[in-house]
């Protein structure tokens, strides 16, 4: 699988989370603008998705057999999250929601179809993959919606810290169950009859302390920062936390299209 591909299944997992992380996000304690906006943020992300695809076509034709899918997905994603903004524009939080959860549908199986994985040919690998898919696309929408979120307050410090307390909270269960499955798939992986390489086990530590544990100990960091209360300083964590959790999916991605089980 090539760069653009991996991005491809980068952008369909963030959406899902991002989207997932909106439509459970009170919007009493939140104002709509927060929706708003971060819908165009998705617009652009599938957007490229959808650039990217038709621009892959005869790489992704021999790798996935329902290459349309992911294509035809992602238009549709693009235009959802333009009709979703302008539905928040007008603060119909109701069919703004719902719009927020089917995005967040569609991005989830645009994900599972644009996956070419050699595990997923049986069932054991389609669960796995499922919720790798799952999992990751929470840990990073969600780290990266609170982060959104914290930037937020600073446009509006009179909301409640409500909101961004339970992402925070959203985004450690996240790194739990992702470390739940990474280490299942990597434990399959080491008992498998492929062999492993020193490079493999380089990139995998290098995916477990910044992916999860880096961001583990800055979800704690930031829990405790808006227990002072200090969204600023608490959005500076995220930032980084963003950061750390991209570069751990991104190299959970590289690893996993290349052996059989998702690490």
């Amino acid at each position: 699988m090539g760069f653009s591909q991996l991005l491809i299944q980068f952008v369909f997992r963030l959406t899902f989370g991002v989207a997932l992380a909106m439509a459970i996000t009170p919007p009493k304690h939140v104002s709509s603008g927060f929706y708003r906006v971060h819908l165009w943020v998705l617009m652009g992300l599938n957007t490229f998705a959808a650039l990217a695809v038709y621009s892959q076509t005869e790489a992704l034709a021999g790798v996935l057999t329902n290459w349309r899918i992911p294509l035809g997905l992602a238009i549709a994603l693009g235009v959802l999250c333009y009709v979703g903004s302008v539905i928040w524009l007008y603060e119909k939080t109701d069919l703004g929601t719902a719009v927020i959860v089917l995005v967040a549908t569609g991005a989830l199986i645009a994900a599972a179809f644009a996956t070419p994985w050699a595990g997923t040919k049986t069932s054991l690998g389609i669960t796995l993959a499922m919720l790798d898919l799952g999992s990751s696309g929470l840990l990073m929408g969600v780290t990266l919606s609170a982060m959104f979120l914290g930037h937020w307050y600073l446009n509006t410090p009179t909301m409640e810290l409500l909101p961004l307390k339970r992402l925070v909270i959203l985004m450690a269960c996240a790194i739990v169950a992702r470390t739940f499955v990474s280490g299942t798939g990597l434990a399959m992986q080491a008992t498998s009859a492929q062999p492993l390489d020193t490079v493999f086990w380089i990139f995998v530590t290098f995916r477990w302390l910044s992916g999860l544990l880096g961001t583990f100990t800055l979800s704690l960091m930031t829990w405790y920062t808006l227990k002072v209360p200090n969204t600023q300083s608490a959005t500076g964590i995220l930032y980084a936390g963003v950061i750390l959790a991209f570069l751990g999916e991104l190299t959970s991605l590289l690893l996993s299209v290349d052996y059989l089980y998702p690490l």
